[in-house]
């Protein structure tokens, strides 16, 4: 099993209050470990106006910064939302990705969730996972040098092909989901891996999800994507620490001040559901306290190696072939390097 190192966002900081020029220093810094220690990819997300994930709002940005800092270390965003952008910047955009990482590229597509990123393209929400899904055949197209027609600005139809030309005839390429097992099956018809996560699933949920994928992935034919086989790749809070006591007190406060504010971001979606809407403070922090405790017992790489190595190794018996280590949910810098330090030593010592 693959393990590589996942942002995902925790930095909280107020408007105003510090300069974000040094949470892209930490990024740079942990990307570095995380190449020298031989973490197998890096993955940034998109987010938007949003008080948790201020720094990520354009992943081949960030991604191009991170491929000229580092060797080997393949380059991801975890995710593209695809239908707040034109296959066509898309492609451009990470075709440069390709060529200054030398071709160390990849991405997961998804389809955006919440209501306030689609200031961006409002006339996209409505039907954009039917957007999402139908545009990666193109996106591969266009990827494997082959032009596609579009309307230019006078509303004539000119065919155009984007450039530059990447490394790599094929672009790695995933789709998102935060547990739908119809977008599991999906991912498998087209050939794509999927990139979901341990929160908020239970084991036999996952089992279930990674079968179907698995199936529906067989059953597809090749779409210059991955094998039949598939590849998962599933997202997990991680921080190894000496030991489970050490774990507790450190990752307690900052997970479950992100757990909150995922919570609040939630609410705050013009498409929650009534109850998820109407989260009371109270509410909020025994949902916050409740998922805390469930994450420590399974799902998380939080606690001693022992306790990490036989969660790795369940991780492995449902056939997960990555595990994308989400490391940047509210640690400090320090203890962040140290914890992937210790990682990295208990992945060399069950290898």
């Amino acid at each position: 099993m693959d393990l590589s190192v996942m942002f995902f966002g925790a930095d909280s900081t107020a408007t105003g209050e510090v300069r974000h020029e040094r949470t892209y220093e930490d990024i740079l810094t942990v990307a570095r470990t995380a190449d020298r220690l031989g973490f197998h990819a890096l993955w940034t997300p998109e987010r938007h106006f949003q008080q948790v994930g201020q720094v990520f709002p354009s992943p081949p940005v960030l991604s191009a910064a991170l491929a000229v800092a580092t060797d080997r270390i393949r380059i991801r965003a975890g995710s593209v939302v695809l239908p707040l952008h034109h296959p066509l910047k898309v492609a451009e955009d990470w075709a440069v990705v390709d060529n200054l990482s030398h071709g160390r590229a990849g991405l997961s597509v998804a389809t955006g969730w919440h209501s306030a990123d689609f200031t961006l393209a409002p006339g996209q929400y409505e039907d954009r996972r039917a957007r999402t899904l139908e545009n990666i055949p193109l996106l591969r197209s266009l990827w494997a040098g082959e032009g596609a027609e579009f309307p230019d600005g006078t509303g004539t139809p000119v065919r155009v092909l984007p450039q530059p030309r990447p490394v790599q005839e094929t672009l790695p390429l995933w789709v998102t989901t935060s547990g739908n097992p119809a977008t599991w099956e999906a991912a498998g018809r087209l050939r794509c891996g999927v990139l979901g996560a341990t929160v908020g699933q239970s084991r036999e949920e996952l089992a279930d999800r990674i079968a179907r994928y698995r199936a529906a992935c067989a059953a597809a034919p090749d779409q210059r994507g991955t094998d039949a086989h598939g590849r998962v790749t599933l997202m997990a809070h991680t921080y190894v620490g000496a030991d489970d006591a050490e774990v507790r007190r450190l990752a307690a406060a900052p997970l479950k001040a992100y757990l909150t504010s995922y919570l609040r971001q939630t609410s705050a979606n013009r498409a929650a559901d009534a109850d998820t809407a109407a989260l009371t403070e109270e509410k909020t922090a025994l949902l916050a306290e409740f998922a805390f405790e469930r994450y420590l017992n399974w799902g998380s790489l939080l606690g001693s190696p022992g306790h990490c190595a036989k969660m790795l190794a369940d991780l492995a018996d449902l056939g997960v072939d990555e595990v994308a280590c989400f490391i940047d949910f509210g640690l400090g810098t320090d203890s962040v390097l140290s914890g992937l330090e210790r990682l990295a030593e208990l992945k060399a010592s069950l290898s």
